[in-house]
């Protein structure tokens, strides 16, 4: 069976978002800056500029490794509707998924098709429905639950998640959206597969027990 993982950026105190974090308003409690520190080290990779079309250029090595496998290893996504909001208004046509993206919103609408492979299923049922849909989805590759904070933490309260990939890079925020919040008892148990570092984050691989 497919696994269900989590593939995240992480402040030192760890935050996911910062305070503010609005789509077009950058400046915005110096949102844009914070969000940069934190994800500067991706848009740096070869793999990550290749699957956004930026053109040549990139690093290549350990941490693009990682990338490839990563984005190898999803068949489908799962994402709350505030960053689908959010990213509805950022990504460009040619959406970053290249996947089945399953929304968990309260909100009806008739799947969104994009170019590239991306199509963005709105299910209305719970997190459980939206993960059979994404397993069913997935071709036997992995199911990746993107975000935000909140959806991340109903998975880890229903105890699918089998392993939480975290890019914790060395900036504070201070305040913003945190990913370790609202867990229940007993919350899952982990153990270290990995680490690799790098000047601008510590790659962090945890598996379940």
């Amino acid at each position: 069976m497919s696994k269900v993982f989590v593939n995240i950026g992480l402040s030192l105190d760890g935050y996911m978002a910062p305070e503010g974090m609005t789509m077009g308003k950058p400046e915005h409690m110096n949102w844009g800056a914070k969000w940069g520190a934190l994800m500067g080290w991706l848009v740096r990779q070869q793999a990550f500029r290749d699957n956004l079309g930026f053109g040549p250029g990139g690093e290549t090595g350990p941490v693009n490794d990682l990338v490839c496998n990563t984005m190898e290893r999803i068949g489908a996504n799962i994402m709350g509707k505030r960053m689908f909001d959010q990213g509805e208004v950022a990504w460009p046509e040619d959406a970053p998924f290249h996947t089945p993206v399953y929304v968990l919103t309260h909100t009806k609408r008739e799947p969104w098709v994009r170019p590239g492979g991306t199509t963005f299923h709105f299910v209305n049922d719970g997190p459980e429905r939206a993960l059979a849909l994404a397993r069913a989805s997935a071709g036997g590759r992995d199911v990746r639950i993107a975000g935000g904070a909140d959806v991340i933490q109903q998975y880890l309260n229903l105890g699918v998640v089998d392993e939480l990939e975290i890019a914790l890079a060395p900036v504070l925020f201070g305040s913003g959206r945190r990913l370790f919040e609202n867990l229940r008892e007993p919350a899952p148990r982990f153990r270290i597969d990995r680490v690799l570092d790098d000047p601008a984050a510590t790659h962090l691989r945890y598996v379940r027990e």
